[in-house]
């Protein structure tokens, strides 16, 4: 496994951290479960079998599996296996109003993870709103206390807004340690590699999420960019993983990991991704997906799902995925198919009120409710 030293502090971390927003579930919980509908036998499984091949950086949140994660993460991580990782999990800033809720929400969090401390604690989600809520409420002045009596080691926050935000927040505090989205799709998306190069540069640790887009650049990709990757070794989310290890700024990469078979894979990828190792001719071979698909994507939606629940039930990373789906594979038919099971439930684009919630909280800024309409006539 290979490890990188966390920004300007005295320790370094494996590559490779172990997002839990996307554990293996079931179908039927048993209600009584404290860890709701994830697969706890499996996770606990997946969650160990990582920490004994070298990986010890943990990633949660407040709000994961329905507000499990943490849950699950307090069990699994027993019989000495907390000892041995950097747990991070973040503030839902979507639910903070005043400076005691920081407390609050800490406070809860630290019960649910069977700890004393949090050694990663991020602002989650940071954009324009979330930003003014860190300066009205003395969110600053919660993570220097949290810091000063022991409750977080290291404080940071997660981003999803402009290259000039970015900026502004990473001078506004001593941060050690920032969370951008970033991969060979979004490479001058968000903070991305020029915000990388900025936080790196000032002594930040960059932690990257969305590294493979939600899944999008590992499975059911066309036949166009799926054969860049053949004959070259390894699958196309190995080679995802290699373009954003490929920088030497890159401290952290998240990966959501539901099964054991990609635990593997991921901590082999891992084993192997050196910065600055990739060469030209593979260098290239991105430029070329590139090319691909940003010529037929028709919505950089994420599937973060931060617009759901939307009041009136529209399924809107589903009905945005249809859509990309139908156009990047050339598969206008089953795309069809998949919009009317949607209409027939009334969760379709037809049922927006354009009332705009969704939009108010979209970490990629997207015109939804615009969307929406060219999705539906575009599916109908």
């Amino acid at each position: 496994m290979q490890r990188r030293k966390f920004g300007k502090l005295d320790f370094d971390v494996s590559l490779l951290g172990f997002g839990c927003m996307r554990l293996p579930t079931v179908a039927e919980p048993d209600p009584d479960s404290p860890v709701g509908k994830i697969d706890y036998a499996k996770a606990v499984e997946m969650v160990r079998y990582a920490v004994d091949h070298g990986v010890d950086y943990i990633d949660t949140a407040y709000s994961y599996h329905d507000e499990k994660s943490e849950v699950f993460l307090g069990l699994a991580l027993q019989d000495g296996y907390r000892e041995r990782v950097k747990l991070a999990t973040k503030l839902p800033m979507w639910k903070v109003t005043c400076r005691e809720d920081c407390d609050r929400f800490l406070a809860e969090q630290l019960t649910r993870l069977q700890t004393d401390h949090v050694d990663m604690y991020l602002l989650h989600s940071l954009g324009k709103d979330f930003w003014r809520t860190v300066k009205e409420c003395n969110v600053l002045e919660f993570l220097d206390q949290a810091k000063a009596d022991g409750r977080i080691k290291c404080a940071g926050f997660s981003f999803h807004d402009d290259l000039s935000l970015f900026k502004e927040i990473v001078d506004a505090y001593d941060w050690d340690f920032c969370q951008i989205q970033f991969n060979y799709m979004d490479e001058h998306y968000q903070a991305g590699v020029e915000g990388l190069r900025y936080a790196a540069e000032k002594g930040l640790a960059v932690v990257i999420m969305e590294p493979l887009r939600g899944g999008k650049l590992a499975k059911g990709l066309p036949a166009q960019v799926q054969s860049l990757w053949e004959g070259r070794g390894g699958s196309a989310a190995h080679w995802a993983f290699r373009w954003v290890c490929n920088f030497p700024e890159v401290t952290v990469v998240l990966s959501g990991m539901g099964t054991m078979d990609e635990v593997k894979e991921n901590i082999a990828t891992m084993s192997e991704a050196a910065p600055n190792s990739l060469t030209e001719e593979e260098l290239a071979l991105f430029k070329q997906a590139q090319a691909f698909f940003l010529e037929r994507t028709k919505v950089k939606c994420t599937d973060c799902r931060y617009c759901l629940p939307c009041p009136q039930g529209v399924a809107i990373p589903e009905v945005f995925a249809i859509w990309n789906n139908a156009v990047i594979y050339d598969r206008p038919d089953e795309g069809r198919w998949h919009y009317r099971n949607l209409l027939e439930k009334n969760k379709a684009a037809d049922q927006c009120a354009a009332c705009g919630q969704c939009e108010s909280v979209c970490p990629q800024n997207l015109a939804i409710i615009e969307l929406l309409q060219e999705a539906h006539a575009a599916l109908v």
